[in-house]
């Protein structure tokens, strides 16, 4: 792990990631986690003050990155939800089959490699009666956009831990054998479009 990627990018993702914005949009998915929750991507803690305490058993905070974990050492601290760290990548996810209530997923599929791997993971380890909540920017409709979405990405993805811009959220999670129950998508107010088109909501396991 390179200076930047420990020390550097953790703030980096930690501003970009805690806007208000992108704030309003964790604001509309996060509370509605509930029993044994599993985050991927859980970074530097941002979602924590947002979960509903009260319908939440624990957490296991799946982020492999070591800076993120350090930076949300204070976050975790301050927190009434329990979190369960988990340091492997998303492509493994060390946990049972069928023990999940709750699978969250926050800005975070972009930037896995394998999102393939990960989403079987996320699949297997999700309750039959469990669901999958989201909340993750990518390839926007337009075509005017979408090409400079694709003429960014490679250069985007370095400077954001690999960060891709032009990921179909609808598309990958249907991929990974998810059934989409609920879904809004719109372009964040105050972003650049190539940055900025974001699909929320809820899938269940078909």
């Amino acid at each position: 792990m390179s200076l930047y990627e420990r020390y550097v990018l953790p703030h980096v993702i930690n501003l970009a990631c805690g806007t208000r914005v992108v704030e309003a949009f964790r604001r509309q998915v996060v509370p509605r986690a509930s029993g044994q929750v599993l985050e991927v991507g859980m970074g530097t803690g941002i979602n924590l003050p947002l979960y509903n305490a009260k319908n939440v058993e624990f957490v296991w905070g799946l982020e492999p990155a070591i800076g993120m974990r350090e930076k949300a050492r204070k976050r975790v601290q301050a927190s009434p939800v329990d979190v369960r760290w988990l340091d492997l990548p998303g492509e493994q996810i060390p946990l049972p089959d069928n023990s999940v209530d709750t699978v969250l997923l926050t800005f975070t599929l972009c930037t896995i490699t394998d999102w393939q791997a990960a989403l079987a993971q996320m699949h297997r380890v999700l309750k039959p009666q469990g669901k999958l909540i989201f909340c993750e920017h990518g390839l926007a409709p337009d075509q005017p956009v979408q090409r400079w979405q694709h003429r960014l990405n490679s250069l985007w993805g370095a400077c954001a831990g690999g960060c891709n811009l032009n990921r179909d959220t609808e598309q990958c999670l249907q991929h990974g054998g998810f059934k989409i129950t609920e879904l809004h998508q719109q372009y964040a107010e105050a972003t650049p479009k190539f940055a900025g088109f974001v699909s929320w909501g809820e899938a269940v396991k078909q």
